[in-house]
């Protein structure tokens, strides 16, 4: 796991300056520690932070192949490694190091950029081709690993964090109004949008080939399903037989390193099979890690404990309080780079930095189950509604909900007047596209209304393109499949994986591994019939039908209960609230950044300190301001200035001054 970064002159041969890569990579410097490469030739220059995993003592980057004609900077893992090297060398190639990056170089000299294809892994690659004089960039199927990039001038210029990318002369911070926008919305920008005007992010499965111009990005992958076809379907305990091998082969292949490798627990299903099936595979020692809160409503540390003690680990636990969430805030937003709406990262940043604390750089965990196995409320609730469009007038099919919701007072105290109110509102637009996300989507878009009247009018004036391309045969999938898509391509990789992975694990140098990522696991659930995945109200069908055998009862047989942390008690907290949220929060800052309207910030703000308690919007409206002042403050009014690069560091310089042959 590292960082990476790289300038490119488009159209001319003049060399970067070797100053500009020691700028970016100190900005970066948290991703890799333990050592630094440059690559300089005639018009590219190529950078590395390393978190050496493997090949501890041979890996350090950038490296190149036998003959020096392709240079390589590599962000992630190839867990497959060791098969490729083996095909390789069977064709003739030659190995300097032992280490995962090198395979790839070789990989792309045989196959080019189908090589990507090969590639059982999370990453974000730059590939220099001396002779061709052109730049591969690369990101991984899901977007585990990210890669942003921006233009400046005749400069291409990209790297693993947009912060790197602003430590170049001439390249300015500016706000993108549309993104912001798109966080009160959907939680995070859509499409290659970021939160910086003119910075984009290479999406997940796609490529780039740069060489006098910057062309769109290429796909070698994408999410896809099934059309439903009863004729096909292979029978379930098939089915779950060769999920649990699929599984269990993932993180097999997640244990490799050449470092201690833990995992997460939250208590929950999907995190406590990935450990079981660590504990399965062998090894006489694992260290879990959890998080507990000082909140009982978001607190699952008896589940924690539950799971670790029949597991037999070394269990580690970080105690979250809400002054501790609202203290670390604006170091997270650092990391993150973007406005949050939840808090969820927060504690996560406070546990990844335990886990370095106890020497660990790798943890398995158990994302992207509720997202290719149908986990997450929002699909039951969309079932719901389906179900209910076909009598709207139906006085109990809308009662359903309170059964998905029992934890919501309005659900429970009151009729079905509420109900019919709040998910009634577009319950027959069935044949909408994107009908699953609609009412999670129309309640966020409710904060809009905290814009400034300014702000409003930029938006206006904006020509704003649609945020999602329905891919080919959306229309012939069914209707789990097509909200299971929306929640891959608008949640997955811009949020969970960004802003509550790689970038909260990465400010410790900690690289998270997730074995239901595993593109092989990802097309095997695709290809299941919905009803295995939600059957009736039950999220997960096959995956619990599967843990049985793994997991305790109580753990296997719990509700599904959703990884939230504390919003407003953490920021309005009478004497104890952050300093700086009365700051970012006054008319003064606010009038200063210009995107919100002060007298509708000060209204909610007077709201939440008089209660208790607080809607889920409001919450997330409240986040979403104080967020996005602190990013506001930290990027564009006194930006940082990372320590470059200097004699300090673990850094080789390798400059080659060789004219590239045409």
């Amino acid at each position: 796991m590292c960082g990476i970064a790289g300038i490119l002159n488009l159209g001319n041969e003049s060399p970067p300056e070797e100053r500009l890569l020691r700028g970016m990579l100190g900005a970066i410097r948290h991703r890799g520690p333990d050592e630094f490469g440059i690559y300089l030739s005639p018009r590219v220059a190529l950078g590395n932070a390393r978190l050496s995993i493997v090949d501890l003592s041979g890996g350090q980057q950038p490296i190149c192949n036998e003959d020096r004609r392709f240079w390589i900077v590599f962000n992630g893992e190839i867990f497959n490694h060791v098969e490729l090297r083996a095909e390789l060398e069977a064709r003739g190639h030659r190995f300097a190091t032992h280490c995962d990056t090198e395979v790839i170089l070789h990989l792309y000299e045989d196959e080019g950029p189908e090589c990507l294809r090969r590639l059982n892994g999370q990453f974000a690659i730059a590939l220099w081709d001396t002779r061709e004089r052109t730049l591969f960039l690369a990101r991984d199927r899901l977007g585990v690993r990210p890669l942003f990039y921006t233009r400046s001038g005749s400069r291409l210029i990209f790297a693993s964090e947009i912060k790197a990318l602003m430590a170049v002369p001439g390249v300015r911070a500016a706000l993108d109004p549309t993104a912001i926008e798109d966080i009160l919305t959907y939680w995070s920008p859509q499409g290659s949008r970021t939160c910086f005007d003119g910075v984009r992010e290479v999406p997940p499965g796609h490529y780039l080939c740069v060489r006098d111009e910057l062309g769109p990005a290429q796909a070698y992958w994408r999410p896809q399903f099934n059309p439903p076809d009863r004729s096909q379907e292979v029978p379930f305990a098939e089915s779950m037989e060769a999920l649990n091998d699929l599984l269990v082969d993932a993180t097999r292949l997640r244990l490799r390193a050449d470092v201690p490798v833990g995992a997460y627990l939250s208590g929950g299903l999907d995190s406590s099979l990935i450990a079981a099936m660590v504990r399965g595979l062998g090894g006489s020692r694992l260290d879990t890690f959890s998080i507990s809160f000082s909140d009982p409503r978001f607190d699952e540390s008896p589940f924690q404990r539950l799971m670790a003690k029949f597991l037999g680990t070394d269990h580690q636990v970080v105690y979250a309080t809400p002054s501790d969430i609202g203290q670390a805030l604006p170091e997270v937003i650092w990391h993150t780079e973007t406005p949050l709406v939840r808090t969820s990262p927060v504690p996560l940043f406070l546990l990844s930095r335990l886990v370095r604390e106890r020497g660990y750089k790798v943890v398995l965990t158990g994302e992207g189950a509720d997202e290719f196995l149908a986990g997450y409320d929002v699909f039951k609730e969309a079932k719901i509604r389906r179900f209910w469009s076909r009598q709207p007038g139906s006085k109990w099919r809308p009662s359903l909900l309170r059964r998905l919701y029992p934890d919501i007072q309005a659900l429970s105290a009151t009729g079905t007047s509420y109900l019919t109110a709040f998910f009634g509102a577009g319950l027959e637009d069935v044949d909408d596209p994107a009908y699953s996300h609609a009412i999670r989507w129309r309640n966020c878009r409710r904060n809009l209304r905290f814009l400034s009247p300014e702000f409003r009018q930029r938006l206006t004036e904006r020509q704003r393109s649609t945020p999602f391309m329905l891919p080919p045969g959306f229309e012939n999938w069914d209707a789990l499949q097509r909200a299971q898509h929306f929640e891959i391509t608008t949640f997955l990789s811009p949020y969970l994986l960004a802003s509550q992975g790689d970038r909260v694990a990465m400010a410790h140098s900690v690289e998270g591994r997730f074995p239901f990522l595993d593109h092989r696991v990802v097309s095997f659930c695709n290809a299941l019939p919905s009803r295995h995945k939600l059957r009736g109200l039950t999220e997960k069908h096959i995956l619990r039908k599967l843990a049985a055998r793994w997991l305790p009862p109580e753990i296997e047989q719990r509700p599904k209960r959703p990884y939230r942390a504390p919003i407003h008690r953490s920021f309005m907290n009478g004497s104890a609230t952050p300093d700086y949220v009365r700051e970012l929060l006054s008319p003064e800052a606010l009038g200063a950044a210009g995107i919100f309207f002060p007298p509708a910030v000060a209204q909610l703000v007077a709201k939440l300190q008089a209660s208790d308690l607080a809607s889920e919007t409001d919450e997330m409206g409240l986040l979403g301001i104080l967020s996005t002042q602190v990013w506001h403050h930290q990027f564009l009014t006194a930006p940082r200035a990372p320590r470059p690069l200097d004699d300090r560091d673990n850094l080789k310089i390798i400059r080659d001054s060789v004219t590239p042959v045409v």
